[in-house]
């Protein structure tokens, strides 16, 4: 069933309603606070909703949707606005759900080495909590200082350490979940092992929001690592670069992280956080960041010598070690901050690409073709040990990419090239609204016919997050 968006006028007469439920203080209906919740990090996208409601439990949340559901209300679920792919985005106005007061961190079970949290937790307070028992949660998306934990379940979120300690999915094991037609449940058990029934818990990792609103969530841990080393290697070649990643792997090293930044990106985001702490000359084109970790760190040393040694194979130049804390954090910090040094510099369209590692290289020598293709100027940088590569792409009179002829072209080529390569569209950051004109490029109809029947079971009325990852 389409959704049928009420009047303003209409829509308004469930105020007292919503005010009863969440409290005066945190229903929004004024200008200005529609516009602090009409945006994300995505391009230049702006889309208001109707009323902002910000609920502190389940059970409020599952009386909103409740009302939402009867009504046909478009419902918008939101955690911290840091997501890429129009997520959060509120295209169809209607109510728009925050999850900023659910943002307790509720237990640290240290003897089953697990965590429960509220969706609204930062993920870095998280990581920072857990840390003093000597704990680790390893997914740590760049926005690690600011995106919620629910958006990373949202998302299937990974970051640098994905490559050796794997994705949010791998660290979820049971969710309190709000149904769209507002009937409370948990997806699974708080154990490492369940074959019991469907896996509803995996279903919902990644769903973007569509099938249900997370309200709790049940983390794993594992026990932080004593050591960690960073190296900085810098290639006249990007391809070379990629090349190398696969490398390392091949001759069995498991890095827990291994990030590639062109020369272009690197230069922006070191004026942007006006830092010095990598030298950049004009014969290079990219560096690789390279961190090991473990619990005895004459293993790791002897490990980082044998990587050094395999790189000089690929023309690397002079490598740098950070020596201190001080070093990694600054290294880390124009990593971190690169996808926003770039985007005020014009490179606004973003790609969430991700390939086979061996295929990086075929995959950096396309996306450069493309862009004299299409004529584009394009930075890439990302996640090279595990294949995900992030593109940004500067297009002249082009600042996003939604529904613009401009530029669909040009992303169909490269998702074309994605696949032929043996990747996919979207390594972490979701669909969406910008990506969802490209799904019929990765998957036949009869594999989108069941996601949307599967959509339909959860959500018949077609009211939560509707039109995100395919229009129904």
């Amino acid at each position: 069933m389409a959704v049928s968006v009420e009047t303003l006028s209409s829509f308004h007469q469930h105020l007292t309603a919503f005010k009863e439920i969440c409290g005066e203080n945190f229903v929004c209906t004024d200008v200005e606070s529609l516009n602090n919740y009409a945006h994300d990090e995505t391009e230049n996208l702006h889309f208001l909703p109707d009323i902002v409601l910000k609920p502190r439990t389940a059970g409020e949340i599952s009386r909103i949707m409740k009302i939402c559901n009867e009504h046909l209300i478009p419902v918008t679920p939101r955690g911290a606005g840091t997501g890429l792919s129009g997520g959060a985005l509120p295209h169809k106005g209607g109510v728009l759900i925050s999850f900023e007061r659910m943002n307790d961190i509720i237990e640290i079970d240290e003897r089953n080495l697990q965590v429960t949290v509220e969706p609204g937790v930062i993920t870095e307070v998280l990581q920072n909590a857990v840390k003093e028992k000597g704990l680790f949660y390893p997914p740590d998306p760049s926005s690690r200082g600011s995106c919620f934990i629910g958006g990373n379940i949202a998302e299937n979120s990974g970051g640098p350490k994905a490559v050796k300690y794997g994705v949010v999915k791998d660290y979820v094991l049971n969710l309190e979940l709000v149904l769209p037609n507002g009937d409370i449940i948990w997806t699974g058990a708080n154990v490492l092992k369940n074959s019991t029934g469907y896996n509803l818990t995996q279903l919902l990792v990644g769903s973007e929001g569509t099938l249900g609103l997370v309200t709790k969530i049940v983390l794993k841990l594992i026990p932080l690592p004593k050591f960690d080393l960073l190296m900085l290697v810098p290639f006249n070649d990007l391809q070379k670069a990629g090349a190398a990643v696969s490398a390392i792997f091949r001759a069995g090293f498991t890095p827990s992280a291994l990030e590639l930044v062109e020369i272009n990106a690197l230069k922006i985001v070191s004026k942007f956080v006006d830092s010095t702490v990598v030298p950049v000359t004009d014969d290079m084109e990219a560096h690789l960041i390279i961190e090991l970790d473990g619990n005895h760190q004459e293993t790791l040393m002897a490990e980082m010598e044998n990587i050094s040694t395999l790189l000089e194979e690929y023309d690397c130049g002079e490598l740098f070690f950070a020596d201190d804390a001080q070093q990694k954090a600054e290294l880390w910090k124009l990593r971190r901050r690169v996808a926003e040094a770039v985007k005020l510099a014009g490179y606004t369209i973003e790609e969430d690409t991700v390939v086979p590692r061996a295929e990086l290289p075929a995959l950096i020598k396309g996306v450069k073709q493309l862009g004299k293709e299409y004529n584009f100027d394009v930075v890439c940088y990302g996640h090279a040990g595990d294949g995900n590569l992030h593109i940004r792409i500067r297009k002249p009179g082009s600042i996003y990419s939604l529904n613009n002829a401009e530029v669909i072209p040009a992303l169909k080529a490269l998702f074309n090239l994605v696949k032929s390569l043996g990747g996919t569209i979207s390594g972490e950051h979701g669909i969406g609204l910008i990506q969802k004109e490209y799904m019929d490029i990765v998957f036949d109809e009869p594999g989108m016919q069941l996601m949307k029947g599967i959509k339909r079971i959860f959500d018949p009325n077609n009211i939560l997050n509707s039109g995100k990852i395919f229009d129904l």
